[in-house]
């Protein structure tokens, strides 16, 4: 969590992409993953010490019309491309104070939500708060803490999760998301340092994902498969909290309810 950011980031997604990705032809032996340096560099139209220097932290202070010169050689989404513009000190720092209270309101909100799961996490996934049936439909879980904790070493994960490496990479890449503004946040820190190789893993890939929606492919042991969607909203009130309400897809509306009566 310490020391080159930029240039681990860098390092990660050259290793990430082949020739073939980027239109380039592929000439001889190659003993590097992914790209060379000399490619990216071709790449984003710079020279290739100056790149070399970027990658090894002895030059940390790149242009913005070079930060996004990189993102376009990197093929980076547009949230990775947030986070490379982040690493290198090019765009302002958007970090704003955080809270991990809930308001009176938003609890009021998230238990009128009788038929949805529906909770609020901060940037690390820690749960702040959760209504009745996003309890009962974690319930195989030993408790409803964190949601990295619980992805990595609850034993309940890999039977609940039945796309546990989806899912896996899914809070990775939030939590590295989550890292870009405050790479020395201690919460974060002390969380990654305990989830285990799995995570770690995943962590160096250096991949970045925002958690605004997606599909979960759940298996309860009181209702059998479901299949959620979800949306997150960020919660204006409360920086660096997110609401996140699941929904049923048509199969598995029943399923669903059958969690309701132990409400």
């Amino acid at each position: 969590m310490t020391g080159n950011h930029l240039g681990e980031f860098l390092r990660a997604r050259r290793a990430a992409l082949g020739p073939g990705d980027v239109g380039m032809a592929s000439h001889g032996m190659r003993r590097v993953a992914g790209l060379r340096r000399e490619e990216v560099a071709v790449l984003a139209g710079m020279n290739a010490d100056y790149y070399t220097r970027l990658e090894q932290g002895r030059e940390r202070r790149p242009s913005p019309q070079v930060v996004e010169a990189l993102g376009s050689a990197l093929h980076l989404a547009p949230e990775a491309r947030t986070h490379l513009h982040r690493l290198a000190g090019t765009t302002p720092n958007t970090l704003t104070p955080t809270t991990d209270r809930v308001s009176p309101a938003l609890r009021r909100l998230l238990d009128a939500h009788l038929d949805t799961p529906a909770f609020v996490v901060n940037r690390t996934l820690d749960v702040l708060a959760a209504n009745a049936l996003t309890r009962a439909l974690y319930s195989p879980f030993e408790r409803l803490d964190n949601l990295a904790r619980m992805t990595f070493l609850d034993p309940a994960a890999r039977q609940v999760h039945t796309r546990w490496q989806s899912t896996a990479e899914s809070v990775v890449g939030h939590l590295r998301e989550a890292a870009g503004p405050d790479p020395g946040n201690p919460r974060l820190r002390e969380l990654a340092g305990t989830l285990g190789e799995d995570f770690a893993r995943l962590w160096r890939t250096h991949t970045v994902r925002g958690k605004t929606s997606g599909t979960k492919h759940l298996h309860h042991p009181d209702t059998g498969p479901l299949t959620l969607t979800y949306q997150s909203f960020d919660v204006r009130e409360a920086p660096g909290q997110q609401l996140v309400v699941y929904q049923a897809e048509p199969d598995s509306v029943t399923a669903l309810r059958r969690l309701r009566p132990a409400l």
